[in-house]
Order: C-alpha cells, then structure tokens, then sequence
C-alpha cells in the first residue's frame, strides 16, 4: 500500500505548481500593475491573470479525449513541460504581449495538471482510501500558495521587487515534477486495460498493491469497460459450496445459484431472496422512498442506503468482505511484515496441515478468505481473497439463464452480519438442514459481463478473464455512450457542482487576496511592525495560507470516514456565516481596526473551510463517477466548465470590486453557497469507500429509479 500512497503524493506535485503560480501571480500583479501603469486598466489587469485561466479552458477541451487516447501519464509529463517553459519565459518578459504569452502557456500546464491529477489517482488508488489520496492535491495545492506567498513578502520587503523573478522561480519546481513524472509515475491500469495491454496493467496493479494476486481487482477493471446496459439489484443468502455441495445436490441444482469467483477455484452458493436490505427496499420502492424530502433525487437514497449498513470495521464480520486499511497505518503494517518470524511461519504450516472440511477453525473461518490456493498474503501480513475488489465489496459470477454461455457479473456487499452455524441456507428455505457452516446476506448490483462466451475457458466459467481483453470490449469511446442515462446523470452532478464551486469565488478571492486585505484596512494591524501596506498583506496571506493546511489534514482523514457528502453539508453552512460577517463588516461602520480584524478572520475562516470541502470535493467526485471508457470525454465537460466559471468570476472580481465594493462581491458568493448546499443536499449521493466501477453502476440504477419516479 505504501507504493500507491508514494504515487499519489508524486502525482500531487502538479498541483503544488499550481497552488504555486496562484499565489505568486496575486503577489506580483501588484508590482506588475505599476510597472506597465495599470491602475486604470481593470481589464488589462483581469486579463493578466485571467491569461493562465483562458489556457486551462482551451487545453482542457482536448486533454480528456487526448489521455484517453495517448495516456494518463504523458499527459502529467507534458504539464510539467509547459510549466518550466512558462516559467522561463515568465523570467524575460520585456513587456506585457510576451507576458500574457506565458501567462497562456502557464496555463495549458495548469489545465492538464488539475484536470488529470485527480482522475490518475482516483484510478489507481484503492477503494478505502481514495478520498483520502485524492485530497493530497488540494494540500499540495494550498502547501504551493504558503511557500510562493512566503518567497513573495520575503522579496516585497527589498527596496525594488522583481515581479519577473517572483513568476520565473516556478520552472524550478517545475523541474522537479517532470523527473518524478518520467521516472517513478506508473500508467493507470485501467487506462493500460482500456488498451487491451493486461500484462502490463498487472505488473503496475501488483507494485501498486504490494501483492502478487491481483485477478480479483483485474477482472474488476476489465468490467469497467462495459458502458451501459441493464443492472438490477438483487439479494443473496451466500452459503460456502462445500458446506452444500457434497450433501445437496439436487437442492442445490434447483432452488440455488453457484456463484463463481475471478480465479478457478472460487465458488460458494447462493439463494435468492426479495426485499429484505434497505438496498433492495430502496430499489424497489424507487422514487416513492423520498416523499418525506420533497425534490431529493433517489439516487441520493439508493447510495445513502448501502453505507447506513456497512458491517462494523475491524469485526469478524466485516472480515467476510475484507478491507485493505488506512494510509494512516501503513507503516504499523509495514512493521508487523518485518517482525514476521520463524514461529509465525511455523504456525501457518500447522494451520495448512488441516483440511477445510474436518476443521471446526476452518468452518468459522471467512467464506471467501478460505481459498487457500487462490489467496495469499499481502504486506500487512492480512489475507486478502482474489475476489476482492475493495471496499469491502467481491466480483462474483454466474451463468446467464436467458443467454446460454453467456455471464452475469455481480458485484456483492454485505449486509449486516454472518449468520449462525446452526442455520443454513438450505434451513433457511425449509428443506432439511445441510452441513453447518456460515451464511451471510448480501446485496448485489447485477448485470451483464463484457465477456462473451469465446472468452470463457471450458473447465471454468471466468477461465482467462484477467489474462487478455476480449475483442468486443477494445474499442474507443464514443460520444453516443453520453447520453447512457447514468452517464448523463452523473453529468448532471459533476457539471452542476463545479459550476456552483466556482461562482462561490473561490478562486477570485484567491487571486486577489492581498488586494482585499489591504482595502479592508489590514495594514493597520501591522502598522507597528514597521512594514508596508503591500508586505502586510502578503504576510497575512501566507499565514492564512499556513492555517489552511492543518484544515486540509482533517479533510484528508474524514474524506473516507464521514465522506464526501457530509464534508460539503457541513461546511457550505460554514462558509455562508464568514461571507455574512464579511458584508456587515464592510457594510457598517465598526472602526478601522475591528473591521480589519473581522475581514481577516473571516477570509480565514473561508479559506479553512473552503479546503475541507468544496475545494477538494468537487474535483474528486467528478473523477469517481463516471464509467472508464468515457472517463476522459466526461472529466473534459466538467473541467470545462470549471474554468469558464473561473474565467468569468476572476475576469469580472476587479470590476465588481470598483462597481459595488467587497459587500456586494461577498453578498453574491453567499446566495450562491446557499443554492449549492441545497444542490448537494438534493442531487449529490455518497461514493466513499466503493470501487470506480460500482459506483458508475450505481449510478444506472439510480437513473432508472430516477426516471420512473418523474413519471410517477
């Protein structure tokens, strides 16, 4: 595990020089203004910054379709690219012309980096702790703006500034990011299997996870593939086949499904039950299960339903489905593999030694990590079953009954707890009692496998699943596989996010933070100190800056925990009350110390809340819910509207400044927090801990209940 955590934070440093560049280019637009006589010229200045936003914007249009096609990784090394050359070029500028130049080139940079950082380490990271990978960006981000704000008052504070050095620094860094891109960033395995290159996808996936059974999370990505389709939600009584097998076959043959595993060898029974798992009550009940909340989307519910009944952490009935941990203690297991000794070893062999019917441990044993031939060990010294797929969640198979050869593919989790030895599956359906062993309920998202039956190996239903690609699956996307209902439906939700994080001013606010300190007056607060104006609020942004890192660390350890949905519901309110107090302390007149005061502990506050949630989480979403052929088109539309929507809030924040003061700017942003609390209380489901590709089926089934209940 600690290899994909390693990637992460390697992938992350695009996003440093980003965080970088923000900071730097609202510390020099100052320097720049007087330079070129600006001050009259808003536009001028708007366009300055704006420039790199305008080259995001453009790269973007491309940059989905072109990873998909070209790759995840020489993408992320082209940034890296851009970034050094914009810099250097940043460091000549003789005049404005060549400036907005490498403004424009900054930005291509800027536009790859934000775009597909997210969307490689969503790809590769797994299920458990993505989220918190996934908010590394926004820390390396924020870490980026602390260090250039910090280099920016340290060169304010000398008697002439250099804005072209200040600009110029970032092909340093830059510089740093491209050798960690070209020599230690691995390709994302679903994109290597979106190519039909399997060996390769497996090698990466294998150092990534630290182990050598991958088959289960393969096969995972080789479903991924499929786009579209009908998917049910069924529910299951899973028993082990050995347990039924041998005493019941002619039960067995008529009431029960086998089910199969991504490795021959793996099979348990299952029989078929109606409605009993909040999943399949939700499923069944469809929009109806959302009367008490008028206008939620059911898809909200159906997600809700799953993580209201996820087993306990850590008990022996979340070990039936288990989980691979926390970056937060990958060094304990990293320890616990080194301290493996003799005796241990010796104790594995004992337990080898006895047959899994006769031993009474064995039967008590998970179902799925019984397979002692297709699971091994990975580095935590824990056993991980090769149907695992993360999350607590397996890939199962069966034979299609309407189609003779062809395959269903279940995805299952389970739901409460194991059930006693004493009951059994077949008790349960009031046939004689077969031999004792464990059940357990389970929930499954069924529908059809993109394998076909010339893909299937005779003497075992998945055969060479995880080895090649089938032929029908290697084709590229296709702008028709949009219009999917759940692709269109989780357009919806990333567009409609990333359109309301952006017109929150965000960015705007960012860009121009020292501008909005010094007009609120802060630097009064530092008057004494014998500093300028301009050194004041430079200082106070590298400090407000400072402030959001730990705020980012709470983030990265609830992201998994609490989850996505609940970090937005809880600190959209948050940033409402510091655009509040904002607008009262500009709008009446408190003194000109207390309304420094209130102005920068309120842009603080924003700050510190904004990085928890709706700086991060957009970003992440977005690159969770959309199925792996049309990843790229998909992250494209939504990154693009990202950057209109920066484009437009940076261009028109010094004109709104001059036009209706700081009050009116922070009213605006407070009405838009508002709608977007609702929108996420309405629109936005839960993805934490679930694999990419049950997400996205999720997300069919969610479009399904959805349509049904606007026809009802």
């Amino acid at each position: 595990m600690r290899a994909v955590v390693l990637v992460a934070i390697a992938a992350a440093i695009g996003n440093l020089l980003q965080g970088w560049d923000n900071a730097t280019i609202a510390g020099a637009v100052l320097y720049i203004k007087r330079e070129f006589n600006l001050q009259s010229q808003p536009t001028i200045e708007g366009l300055i910054v704006a420039m790199s936003l305008i080259g995001a914007t453009v790269i973007t249009t491309f940059s989905g379709p072109v990873s998909d096609w070209l790759g995840r990784r020489p993408m992320l090394i082209i940034s890296s690219v851009l970034y050094f050359i914009s810099g250097v070029v940043m460091l000549w500028a003789p005049n404005v012309y060549v400036l907005l130049l490498a403004r424009l080139l900054d930005g291509f940079g800027i536009g790859l980096s934000v775009t597909l950082i997210p969307v490689y380490i969503s790809e590769t990271a797994p299920p458990e702790i993505r989220g918190l990978l996934n908010t590394l960006p926004q820390f390396t981000g924020s870490a980026g703006m602390f260090l250039s704000y910090c280099m920016v008052f340290g060169m304010s504070l000398i008697e002439s500034p250099s804005w072209r050095l200040m600009l110029g620094v970032l092909s340093i860094p830059s510089i740093i990011y491209f050798v960690l891109a070209v020599f230690f960033l691995p390709e994302s395995p679903r994109w290597l299997v979106s190519k039909g290159r399997m060996k390769e996808a497996k090698r990466v996936l294998q150092r990534l996870r630290g182990r050598e059974d991958v088959s289960g999370e393969m096969a995972l990505l080789l479903e991924g593939l499929g786009v579209g389709g009908e998917t049910s939600i069924e529910e299951y009584i899973i028993g082990p086949d050995n347990d039924l097998s041998d005493t019941q076959e002619h039960v067995v043959e008529k009431d029960h499904i086998k089910l199969y595993g991504a490795e021959e060898g793996l099979s348990w029974i299952a029989k078929p039950v109606a409605r009993q798992s909040a999943l399949g009550l939700v499923s069944h009940q469809g929009g109806m299960a959302n009367q008490s909340v008028p206008l939620m989307d059911p898809m909200v519910s159906l997600f809700g339903s799953l993580h209201e009944k996820l087993p306990e952490m850590g008990s022996m009935r979340s070990m039936l489905f288990s989980n691979f941990g926390s970056m937060f203690n990958v060094a304990d297991q990293q320890v616990k593999n080194e301290q493996w000794d003799e005796e241990s070893l010796q104790r594995d062999g004992e337990n080898d030694d006895l047959s899994g019917a006769e031993s009474d441990d064995n039967l008590r044993s998970p179902l799925l990590s019984r397979q002692d031939t297709n699971a091994e060990k990975d580095n935590a010294g824990e056993q991980v079953s090769s149907m695992g797929i993360g999350g607590g969640w397996q890939l199962a198979y069966k034979k299609d009954e309407k189609n003779s050869g062809a395959l269903k593919r279940i995805y299952l989790h389970q739901e409460g707890g194991t059930g006693s030895r004493r009951g059994s599956i077949i008790s349960l359906s009031g046939d004689a009692p077969a031999a004792e062993g464990e059940f357990i309920h389970a929930a499954a998202l069924v529908s059809q496998s993109v394998l076909h039956p010339e893909d299937i190996a005779s003497q075992h239903p998945i055969g060479v699943a995880t080895d090649k690609l089938p032929e029908s699956a290697v084709k590229g996307p296709s702008w028709r596989e949009l219009f999917e209902p759940g692709v269109k439906h989780a357009l919806l939700v990333g567009v409609g996010i990333q359109i309301l994080q952006q017109f929150s001013g965000i960015n705007g606010v960012l860009y121009y933070t020292p501008q909005i300190l010094e007009q609120a007056g802060v630097g009064v607060l530092l008057s004494n100190v014998g500093i300028s104006s301009d050194s004041a609020s430079f200082l106070i942004s590298a400090l407000t800056t400072l402030l959001m890192l730990p705020s980012i660390g709470v983030a990265m350890r609830l992201m998994d925990i609490a989850g996505r949905r609940w970090l937005l519901l809880s600190t959209l309110p948050v940033l409402l009350l510091s655009l509040i107090l904002l607008v009262l302390g500009n709008v009446i007149d408190l003194g000109t110390v207390v309304h420094a005061v209130i102005s920068t502990v309120s842009v603080i506050v924003y700050f510190c809340c904004f990085v928890m949630g709706f700086g991060p989480v957009p970003n992440i979403l977005c690159s969770e819910i959309f199925p792996t052929r049309v990843r790229g088109l998909c992250i494209a539309i939504c990154a693009l509207t990202f950057w209109i929507g920066d484009i437009i809030v940076t261009y028109t924040l010094p004109v709104m400044l001059n036009s209706i003061g700081l009050a009116g700017v922070f009213g605006i942003y407070a009405i838009v927090c508002t709608i977007a609390w609702f929108f996420v209380f309405l629109k936005v489901p839960e993805t934490k801990g679930m694999p990419l590709e049950v997400i996205t089926e999720f997300f069919a089934v969610g479009a399904k209940q959805t349509a049904s209940s606007v026809r009802n």
